[in-house]
């Protein structure tokens, strides 16, 4: 029984790691101020594209906006794309209804787990 609570205990610090980076902290930072997080998005349903957004580069964040949520700061760090096509793109997106946008604000404030 000890081995599965360690497992979970283990998957519950890694999967949180994935999330504190969305909202801008780790366990050592201090939450962010509230009111000051991005919105999170997800990609629902695949969009139907422009011409210009039709590059390997967009498709490639699509396809990992269908798997993980992400924020516009996460999307400018880990993607090659300039900020106006990113704008161009969220734009796109929500026009379509192809997006859900989560508010992180609505999440408890983290409370760092013990080892």
């Amino acid at each position: 029984m000890a081995r599965v609570v360690e497992r979970l205990a283990g998957w519950a610090r890694s999967s949180w790691s994935v999330f504190a980076e969305l909202r801008g902290s780790t366990f050592e930072e201090t939450a962010p101020t509230p009111g000051t997080e991005e919105p999170i998005y997800r990609l629902r349903e695949w969009p139907r594209l422009p011409a210009a957004l039709r590059t390997a580069d967009v498709l490639r964040l699509l396809s990992l906006m269908s798997n993980r949520p992400v924020n516009r700061s996460w999307m400018l760090r880990h993607s090659p794309l300039k900020p106006d096509r990113i704008e161009r793109l969220l734009r796109t997106l929500t026009e379509q209804g192809a997006l859900d946008i989560i508010d992180p604000s609505c999440f408890p404030a983290q409370v760092p787990v013990a080892p």
